[in-house]
């Protein structure tokens, strides 16, 4: 059983429940997860058959209210099962992330209530799933510029446009949409089965192999009126909800640095070369010290996060700081580690590679590193580097 890391005694830091539900969703991982990870990576899939589990232990919609069926937790319990969910693969935290924070926050926070009672519960229990739709084959770190537009009809509205490398695109049933409107950026519920609505996956992906991505293209889509979420209003309502989801990876990369130097510190201990093991040599250490000193760093890092984000105190810079910097150290960790395996740490028996493989993608998506740094430093100095 995978014990964590507590260097620094984090573990001491949580709350009963808090280790409670951790080590509920560390075990489903270990256990239920991991020995089919490789697999799933190499058919290029997601595992369907695990999202009940994940609607079972309060993992979709974490935060959303009990009377909306979800779970109503804590952010620093959100925050706790991302990090495990990553220790056993991107893929896997990036649909539960999604599903919570892309799709039932936006209709928790930007919904009518008819909408919220129709969708959250079914989201919350896995019988539906979402996606997210704000990125465009030509706006990606620049979101304002999408060209996605809806033409008002007596009736609702006609959706055309195209939006590109949506986590869980083909295997939605209703996604969230940003369109560029003449009052400005609105956000839509698109039932996927919609005339005009149509769902291409992306192949030949290295990445996030084990995550649906695809393409959602929109072809005089019609959509009523009452699928307008009514207060999402701007480019403030969709970024609300992708710092939801930088808050979660923030956690998750960390669980992705732990599951990476474990396995690293393992194969060191029973690799014996030149009538030792690799772990008694100089750089071998140096490796394995830089890997957990970054570690504990990201846990003391998301521990104040938790803290603020419940007491409502967290803002997008500090998010943001969060996310740059713990996927940032986590790929460096990967890489690392993947080094002390040596050639044994390309081939699919040991999970290294494959968080590598993932890091990179999250390195890239729901803001590039160099647009992390750029908030932060907009933050810290005052001066806008984006206009």
């Amino acid at each position: 059983m995978f014990k964590g890391f507590n260097f620094f005694s984090t573990d001491e830091l949580l709350s009963e429940e808090e280790r409670m539900v951790r080590d509920t969703v560390r075990q489903f991982v270990t256990k239920r997860y991991l020995p089919l990870a490789a697999a799933w990576h190499n058919k290029a899939e997601f595992p369907l058959e695990v999202i009940p589990e994940l609607a079972k232990m309060g993992l979709l919609g974490v935060t959303i209210p009990e009377k909306y069926g979800a779970s109503g937790s804590s952010y620093y319990i959100y925050g706790l099962a991302m990090q495990e969910l990553e220790r056993g693969d991107s893929g896997l935290r990036s649909f539960a992330s999604v599903q919570g924070s892309l799709v039932m926050f936006p209709i928790y926070r930007y919904g009518s209530e008819a909408q919220k009672q129709k969708w959250l519960p079914q989201l919350a229990s896995g019988n539906k799933i979402g996606c997210f739709g704000l990125t465009e084959p030509d706006h990606g770190s620049d979101p304002g510029g999408m060209r996605t537009t809806p033409r008002k009809t007596e009736k609702g509205w006609l959706l055309n446009g195209s939006k590109m490398w949506i986590t869980n695109a083909t295997i939605a049933h209703i996604a969230v949409v940003c369109a560029q409107t003449d009052e400005g950026i609105r956000g839509f519920l698109v039932e996927t089965d919609r005339k005009g609505f149509s769902q291409n996956e992306i192949k030949g992906k290295y990445s996030l192999r084990a995550s649906n991505t695809g393409e959602l293209i929109f072809e005089d889509c019609f959509v009523p009126d009452e699928n307008r979420l009514p207060e999402a209003k701007g480019l403030s309502a969709p970024l609300s909800c992708l710092n939801e989801a930088r808050y979660g990876i923030a956690w998750g990369a960390t669980g992705a640095a732990m599951a990476c130097y474990n396995e690293a510190l393992k194969y060191a201990k029973s690799r014996i070369q030149f009538g030792k093991p690799i772990a008694a040599f100089q750089l071998t250490q140096h490796k394995l010290v830089e890997i957990a000193s970054e570690i504990v760093k990201a846990q003391l890092l998301n521990h104040q996060l938790g803290r603020l984000k419940d007491a409502g105190n967290a803002k997008y810079y500090h998010i943001s700081m969060a996310k740059r910097n713990n996927v940032h150290q986590a790929l460096k960790a990967a890489r690392s580690a993947r080094t002390i395996l040596g050639a044994n740490g390309i081939t699919d028996e040991y999970q290294t590679v494959r968080h590598l493989l993932n890091l990179e993608s999250v390195y890239t998506y729901e803001g590039t590193h160099d647009i992390h740094t750029l908030i932060v430093g907009e933050y810290l100095t005052g001066s806008s580097a984006f206009r």
